[in-house]
């Protein structure tokens, strides 16, 4: 059985790259400086949130059972309670990485803090790292840098304002540039969305509702073999619309169909399209349509 670290340090992590610890709760690890070799195959159980930027393949990263899609000048990047194996690929002391490290300690009570839900490609998983222009990679470069300056400096009073605040740009960067990239690989979206719409009609044209309730959008992630968030993310820049929202606009199409196509109850009906109380789809009815099913059949007829 593969080795198991707990990374709930920073210290921890200096300490198995060879690197000096300047903060207790964060560092920018440059490993091209690692005095230390990391084993290989080690399982990495992590309780820090890590960036880290590659400049170019030196290693293999697993989430799960799959590779990250991890080459030249990618990012990726882990949240608390995710486990990673990494693999090396020679046997270098020092890599072509530059990690920020920094413990859930360091923003509490932080506007960062707060809006940490916002960066969902923390659980970005499998194919889904971020690959960067050159351009990115020196803006992404500088940032680290200016953190590192920081922890350079004497610890003051602005000192945590000044690495969080620095922390948070970076991250804003990273958003800006996954958003780019949704963009820039156009077809591999659309085609993604055009297996979503499909998905759906299978799942209602296979009478799935009735035996497995309403869909999920983790279900539609997993049949294009993405990750819920990235799905998500990938779909709303691309439509301006949540997976969410594609799977309620279909089940009020499927039940207005129903409503002015049959003789079936509003429960049978509910029931039909995978919901557990009719009083539960009735409420959603009514939101998007803005009258009760009852109501738009009268009007129908």
């Amino acid at each position: 059985m593969d080795r198991i670290i707990e990374l709930d340090s920073v210290e921890l992590y200096n300490d198995m790259v060879g690197l000096e610890t300047l903060h207790p709760l964060v560092t920018v690890a440059d490993l091209r400086k690692a005095t230390k070799r990391t084993e290989s195959g080690v399982q990495w159980n992590y309780g820090l949130y890590a960036v880290f930027l590659k400049l170019y393949k030196s290693c293999d990263i697993k989430y799960g059972r799959r590779n990250y899609d991890y080459q030249d000048g990618t990012i990726v990047c882990f949240a608390p309670g995710q486990t990673v194996t990494v693999t090396n690929v020679n046997d270098e002391v020092t890599q072509p990485v530059i990690g920020l490290l920094f413990h859930p300690d360091l923003i509490h009570g932080t506007s960062l803090g707060t809006q940490m839900r916002r960066y969902t490609f923390f659980s970005y998983a499998v194919s889904e790292a971020l690959h960067l222009s050159e351009q990115e990679r020196e803006i992404i470069i500088g940032c680290m840098n200016n953190i590192g300056v920081e922890l350079e400096h004497a610890i003051d009073k602005h000192s945590r304002s000044l690495i969080v605040n620095n922390i948070e740009l970076l991250l804003n960067y990273c958003m800006r540039f996954y958003e780019r990239q949704f963009i820039t690989r156009g077809n591999e979206t659309h085609d993604t969305l055009a297996r979503f719409e499909r998905l759906l009609d299978e799942y209602f044209d296979g009478g799935m509702p009735e035996q497995s309730g309403l869909p999920t959008v983790k279900y539609f992630a997993d049949k294009v073999c993405l990750s819920p968030n990235y799905f998500g993310d990938m779909v709303k820049k691309e439509t301006g619309r949540t997976p969410q929202e594609h799977i309620q606009e279909k089940v009020i199409e499927r039940a207005k169909e129903m409503m002015l196509g049959t003789d079936d109850t509003v429960s049978r009906i509910a029931y039909s399209l995978g919901f557990q109380y009719p009083q539960h789809f009735s409420r959603l009815f009514k939101k998007r349509v803005g009258c009760t099913p009852n109501e738009y059949r009268m009007q129908g007829m």
